[in-house]
């Protein structure tokens, strides 16, 4: 299954960004994590169905209501997720 990275800036911690991600991606079916990073942007990485990682990005475009996004880049992550979609 493919797997991505994606890198968020903008005003995207202490919004709740992870947790909402963690929902959305859990309710498109892909495993993987959200996590803060030190300068401010959150990492997150989602394996599943090629759809579901398109219809993720562009929510990540959104995010959760006090959420402002900035930029989304897009990677190709090459290693594997654990089952389940965590918030670190």
């Amino acid at each position: 299954m493919p797997s991505v990275r994606f890198l968020v800036s903008g005003k995207v911690q202490g919004v709740f960004f992870r947790a909402s991600t963690r929902n959305e991606a859990l309710r498109l079916g892909l495993s993987g994590y959200a996590a803060n990073l030190p300068d401010g942007r959150v990492e997150v990485v989602a394996m599943g169905r090629v759809e579901a990682l398109f219809e993720l990005e562009q929510w990540l475009w959104q995010g959760p209501p006090t959420a402002r996004v900035d930029d989304v880049v897009r990677s190709e992550h090459h290693g594997h997720v654990k089952d389940g979609f965590v918030v670190i």
